[in-house]
This record gives structure tokens, sequence and C-alpha cells, in this order.
């Protein structure tokens, strides 16, 4: 890499989301993490489709994705990049949602979208973790929020 280029950060595949983070289907909203940076920051990418169940009653013949699962998609980003930060992969550990402060939704997010969700640490201290988030369909702001979350091990790993 050039000193010109800027360092695009980490990526984290579909697969390794699966490692890192308890959500499945239907409930698992991220398809995948770029410009990943371990403490910092990190962009989960939600692909919307027309088949997500949601849309079946919100709502028929003007399908919107709902706001919560907007907040929903950007704290599963925040969990994984907690940890991927702590190196807590296959190790079974529960992130979980303590608050989410002034929330606002700008615009709608719709079947088609691209909604990138841009997750920044603010604060670590211990098991707490505080996130500025803003998600984003293109170049305007669908979504932003403030969440604040735990961790807790689980367990020694997750079996095979």
């Amino acid at each position: 890499m050039s000193i010109d280029t800027p360092d695009p950060g980490v990526e984290i595949d579909h697969l390794t989301i699966l490692r890192m983070i308890p959500h499945r289907y239907p409930f698992l909203l991220i398809d995948k993490l770029v410009d990943v940076r371990s403490g910092e920051r990190a962009t989960g990418i939600k692909n919307v489709t027309a088949n997500e169940p949601y849309f079946m009653g919100h709502f028929p013949g003007n399908p919107v994705m709902p706001g919560v699962a907007v907040v929903e998609a950007m704290a599963q980003t925040a969990a994984v990049l907690v940890n991927f930060t702590l190196d807590m992969v296959d190790r079974d550990i529960g992130i979980y949602l303590m608050a989410v402060d002034n929330a606002k939704f700008r615009q709608m997010v719709i079947p088609g979208d691209r909604l990138e969700l841009h997750m920044s640490v603010m604060r670590s201290r211990g098991k707490v973790w505080k996130f500025a988030g803003e998600g984003r369909v293109g170049d305007r702001v669908a979504a932003e929020a403030i969440i604040t979350a735990f961790w807790e091990d689980n367990g020694a790993g997750k079996s095979s």
C-alpha cells in the first residue's frame, strides 16, 4: 500500500459475523462490515430486499423498513465491532442493549436500498460501550442514534 492510499480498514464477511454474534435470520440484519477499525469504528452493510419478513405488514403496498430494525442493525454492527476489538470470535459472548438515546429517523429505507450503518465508539469502560450511530442510504442520513451496550462472556467457546 502506498503512502497516498488510505487504509481501507478490515472487512468482516457474513460467515464471520455468524461466528461473532448470536443473531440468525430473520433477525440478523447486517450482511457484512467494512472499514472496521479496532476500538474505533465500523460500517455495517444491509442490502435491503423486498423479501424481508417485516415488509409483509410494514406496509403492504408501500414497504418501509421499520425504524426499530434500522436501530437494531446499528446495534448488531456495534456488537461485531466490540467482538472484533476484544478478539472474541468463536466465544460465546452476549452483547446486550442498555440504551438508545436521541434516535431520529430522517428518511425512509425501502427495498433496493443499501443501508450503511456507521458506528463510532464514543467510549468504552470495562464491559460498557457507547456508540454514535448513523444509518445512511447513499449520501442521505436515514437514521441516527446513540447506543449503549454491555458485553458478557457466556462461556469458554462455541461448540462446533
